[in-house]
């Protein structure tokens, strides 16, 4: 599996999702930003991710390390990356 097909994956079944991955082929890292996870925790945050992602996780995604934002979340850490 890509990193643009779990992007696809992701950003199709998180409405007004924005995904960034990064990975080998089989160990990702995904930044997702997602209004949808606002005053939700970490644990249902991340279940959303992986329910985008179906049955890819039984198979063609070895290891996913996920990193969960609301819009407001994300611009504030990248406020801090220019730091």
């Amino acid at each position: 599996m890509t990193n643009e097909e779990i992007k696809t994956m992701i950003e199709g079944g998180l409405a007004g999702a924005q995904a960034y991955i990064s990975g080998d082929g089989t160990h990702f890292l995904a930044r997702v930003i997602c209004d949808a996870f606002a005053g939700l925790p970490l644990i249902k945050q991340h279940r959303m991710v992986y329910a985008a992602l179906g049955n890819s996780m039984e198979s063609a995604i070895h290891a996913l390390s996920i990193q969960t934002y609301t819009v407001a979340e994300w611009d504030r850490q990248k406020a801090f990356q220019t730091l």
